[in-house]
């Protein structure tokens, strides 16, 4: 008769969901989760020029949120759990509007080419209220929550103009909303 082997414990799942603050100065997000804790995988953004022209600045976005969900992406034939983005509300002015609207198509493009779409859209006061507590939070103040919740030191720097840490925000809002997460 064989010894008896030890009973292996089934390997816990380990999910990536991808976060999105789209501008035409964007920022991306990618976490994962195992065990319910979750892990900052990537965080960036990139910032276009007002000097360029909208299909510069457009083809910019596009080919940013491209290339960051072909190297964050899951190793096939896994996927993202979700995309989540921060939802639209209201532009300043006609303008604003435009380029909003601009970035999420450039956005989608880059999302469809790889199989995906928008899976969820959080209200930026949901995010801030979600993530802070506070639904009027200013951009440092999600950056320093963002540290807490993912157990990144307060070492850890974000880019000029917070996109990667609101990116990471909005992201971590849908994980907290969905109960997704445990947050201390």
């Amino acid at each position: 008769m064989p010894p008896n082997k030890p009973e292996r414990k089934p390997k816990a799942e380990v999910t990536r969901y991808l976060g999105l603050d789209l501008s035409l100065s964007p920022g991306a997000a990618c976490i994962a989760v195992k065990n319910r804790i979750p892990t900052l995988i990537a965080a960036d953004s990139v910032a276009t020029s007002n000097a360029d022209n909208d299909a510069i600045r457009s083809h910019t976005v596009e080919s940013f949120i491209a290339q960051f969900i072909y190297t964050h992406r899951p190793a096939l034939p896994l996927r993202f759990a979700a995309v989540i983005r921060e939802d639209f509300t209201s532009g300043r002015n006609k303008r604003a509007t435009q380029t909003i609207f601009s970035a999420w198509a450039a956005s989608d493009r880059a999302l469809h080419a790889y199989g995906y779409g928008i899976d969820a859209e959080i209200s930026p006061t949901s995010v801030k209220k979600i993530v802070t507590g506070n639904g009027r939070a200013e951009k440092p103040e999600v950056a320093d929550h963002v540290r807490r919740i993912l157990r990144l030191g307060a070492d850890h720097t974000f880019k000029s103009g917070y996109d990667d840490s609101d990116a990471l925000g909005v992201c971590l809002a849908y994980l907290i909303r969905e109960e997704l997460i445990d947050v201390c």
